[in-house]
């Protein structure tokens, strides 16, 4: 019996036969409301030429649409490369072994999950304004920005915790009882372990950040889904503006976790490496070493 078949039941002949109806009567029901959704579109003349023609040149791209992606990327890469420092060291401090630093972490990252970010960011926004912390053509940015920091942050503080929870006790012993510190457990033996094995989560939260960074758009930011309404607007075809939009975004989030499981599998291949390579360093003797125990060995002691 294999592990299979241990965790799950194998349908039989009459459970197959349901399962393939299901699949198909459920590609039959999406593929007729995409056909609805087709339909109803071209009626409205939104895949006519003319409403295509505008992505082709590109006084159009300079104009509207790279802009906004490149006020999407900016947004993004800042919160992300934020949101993971605060997350790290919020992590860590809701492990502290002071009780103060505990509850102060804990307070701050589960009220800052609580918030929701459209409302974060346009409280940040009218009181960056009101405060003159930032120049104007800059306000709406720190806002999209900080918003998008708290709130990752908080979430992958929180993933960092159970990364170096779920670590096993026992390296934390050892290393304690060979005399180091709690900072050099932290740094050189639990977060690089932490790291690979949160990679997935922290993918999927930097998609997050990605997205969100759309909200911009309600406090005047100039991101890619509010350009991509302006040019609806100015070219009259709102539907293949924001089709165009949805294909940018759709490529840039899958592009961004292929790269960021290949960087994991990246990880885990070198850490199976230099445990194989500090293995064979234990195992293998040097050469004459076997000759010299054997011959300590067939020595008779003295008597």
């Amino acid at each position: 019996m294999t592990a299979a078949s241990v965790l799950y039941d194998a349908p039989g002949p009459r459970a197959r036969v349901r399962y393939r109806i299901y699949t198909v009567i459920a590609i039959a029901a999406v593929a007729a409301v995409l056909w609805f959704v087709y339909r109803g579109l071209a009626d409205k003349g939104q895949f006519t030429e003319a409403k295509w023609k505008p992505f082709t040149e590109s006084q159009v791209w300079s104009t509207y649409l790279l802009p906004g992606l490149r006020g999407t990327l900016e947004a993004a890469a800042l919160s992300i490369v934020l949101a993971l420092v605060l997350g790290m060291l919020f992590g860590i401090l809701r492990m502290s072994d002071h009780r103060a630093i505990r509850w102060f972490a804990a307070v701050v990252v589960e009220v800052s999950r609580a918030i929701p970010v459209l409302v974060l960011m346009i409280f940040l926004y009218y009181l960056f304004a009101k405060q003159n912390a930032f120049p104007s053509d800059q306000l709406a940015l720190a806002a999209v920005v900080t918003a998008l920091t708290v709130y990752n942050g908080s979430v992958i503080a929180e993933i960092v915790r159970s990364g170096i929870r779920a670590l096993p006790k026992g390296q934390t012993e050892a290393a304690v009882a060979l005399g180091m510190r709690k900072t050099q457990v932290m740094v050189s033996i639990l977060l690089p372990q932490a790291i690979t094995a949160m990679m997935p989560a922290l993918i999927s939260q930097m998609v997050v950040a990605l997205k969100d960074s759309a909200l911009g758009y309600q406090i005047t930011y100039l991101e890619i889904v509010r350009s991509g309404t302006q040019l609806g607007a100015a070219q009259q075809n709102p539907i293949p503006s924001l089709i165009v939009i949805a294909i940018i975004m759709i490529i840039i989030n899958y592009t961004l976790t292929v790269l960021a499981t290949r960087v994991e599998k990246w990880l885990r291949t070198r850490k199976r490496g230099s445990r194989a390579v500090v293995a064979a360093g234990t195992i293998t003797a040097p050469p004459g070493m076997d000759a010299m125990v054997s011959d300590v060995s067939l020595q008779k002691p003295p008597n």
